[in-house]
C-alpha cells in the first residue's frame, strides 16, 4: 500500500469541510433514488440535494417562479457532474492501492474541532447528531475528500517556471486590468441658455461675467450656489468624485484633461453654458510588467494546473462506464 503522506502535509493546510444544517434537514424531505451509477458505485438523488443545498438556499432568496426551477435544475446537474468527478478520482486513488495513513484523518478531525468548535468535542458530536451523521460517517467523508485533495495535487506534473514571454503577453492582453480607474473631483457652474430664447444673448453674458468673477478671485462653490441652475447648485456645484462616461462626451473631454485647481473657460453644449473646476483626480495609472510580474506568474500557473486537472478528469470519464437516471 503506498501513502500520500507527503502530499496529504501540504493538503491538510486547505478549507475545512462546510458544516450544512439545511442540507440535512432538505435530506430528509427527498424521496431518495439513483441519481448515477459510476463504475458500479451508486451515486443518490439525497447527495446531491446535500451538496447542493447551501446554494439552493441562497438562489430561493435571489429568485422564484419560473427562473429559479430553471436554475434549480442547473444547479443539481453541476452538483451531480461534482459528485461523479469526485467519485471517478477516489476510484483512481484506490485502483492505485494508495492509503491516507490514519494520522493524517485524525489530524484533520480534531483540526475542525478546534477551528470550528473551539475544540470542544461534545459541541462537534451534537451538531453531527443534529444533522444525522454519525462520527462514523463523518470521517468516512472526510477521508474521501482528502483521497480527492491528494489525488488532484498528485496528478498535476507542471513546470513550475512560466516563460518570460507568456508573462509578458498576458501583461498586455489584460493590461486594463492592471490599470486603476481615473477619477476626478470635479466643481460645476451650469447656466441654461434656454430659459428664454430671446433672452439667450443676456444668458451668454451672465455666463462671461460669471467666469469673470472667478477669474477676479470669487469662490467657485460660493459663485455655483449664487449662479448655477445645475442640480448641484446648493453644495456648491460639487459632482464628487466622477469616473469617466458619467458626464456627456463633450464635457467630459474637457474635464478629465483639466489640470488640478484650473477654472475652464465657458463651454457651450446642447445651449447651455458650462464652467468646471477639477479640485483633484487620482488613478488612470498602470502598474509595470515588473511590478505585475509574480502575480501574472502565479496565475499563469494556476491556469495551467486547472487545464492539467481537466485533462485528467476527462481523460477518467472517458473510460468509466457513467450512467445518469
Amino acid at each position: 500500500m503506498r501513502s500520500f503522506a507527503a502530499i496529504l502535509l501540504a493538503v491538510c493546510g486547505m478549507a475545512l469541510w462546510p458544516f450544512c444544517g439545511s442540507a440535512a434537514a432538505e435530506e430528509a424531505q427527498v424521496v431518495d433514488g439513483i441519481a448515477a451509477v459510476v463504475n458500479g458505485d451508486v451515486i443518490t438523488y439525497s447527495q446531491v440535494r446535500a451538496l447542493s443545498a447551501p446554494r439552493e438556499k441562497l438562489l430561493r432568496q435571489q429568485v422564484t417562479g419560473e427562473e429559479l426551477n430553471k436554475k434549480l435544475i442547473e444547479l443539481r446537474e453541476m452538483a451531480l457532474k461534482d459528485l461523479i468527478d469526485r467519485r471517478l478520482v477516489i476510484q483512481a486513488f484506490k485502483k492505485e492501492s494508495y492509503q491516507i495513513p490514519d494520522h493524517i484523518v485524525d489530524e484533520r478531525m480534531h483540526q475542525i474541532i478546534r477551528e470550528s468548535f473551539g475544540g470542544d468535542r461534545n459541541t462537534f458530536i451534537k451538531t453531527l447528531e443534529a444533522q444525522n451523521y454519525t462520527l462514523g460517517e463523518f470521517k468516512e467523508k472526510e477521508t474521501e475528500r482528502i483521497m480527492v485533495q491528494a489525488m488532484r495535487s498528485h496528478n498535476i506534473k507542471m513546470n513550475s517556471i512560466i516563460s518570460p514571454p507568456k508573462v509578458e503577453e498576458y501583461y498586455k492582453k489584460h493590461r486594463a486590468e492592471f490599470t486603476s480607474k481615473e477619477q476626478i473631483k470635479l466643481r460645476m457652474i451650469m447656466i441654461s441658455g434656454q430659459k428664454d430664447t430671446a433672452n439667450a444673448p443676456a444668458q451668454k453674458a451672465l455666463a462671461e461675467e460669471v467666469l469673470g468673477k472667478l477669474a477676479g478671485g470669487a469662490e467657485f462653490d460660493r459663485t455655483a450656489q449664487v449662479y448655477s441652475e445645475d442640480s448641484t447648485r446648493d453644495n456648491g456645484g460639487d459632482w464628487g468624485w466622477i469616473e469617466r462616461n458619467t458626464l456627456a462626451a463633450p464635457l467630459e473631454k474637457f474635464a478629465f484633461n483639466m489640470p488640478v485647481g484650473r477654472i475652464s473657460n465657458i463651454i457651450d453644449y446642447a445651449g447651455n453654458y458650462y464652467i468646471l473646476k477639477v479640485e483633484d483626480k487620482h488613478g488612470g495609472t498602470t502598474k509595470s510588467l515588473a511590478e505585475m510580474r509574480s502575480d501574472i506568474e502565479k496565475r499563469l500557473l494556476e491556469e495551467e494546473a486547472h487545464g492539467i486537472q481537466e485533462r485528467w478528469i476527462a481523460g477518467l470519464r472517458a473510460k468509466a462506464y457513467i450512467k445518469t437516471f
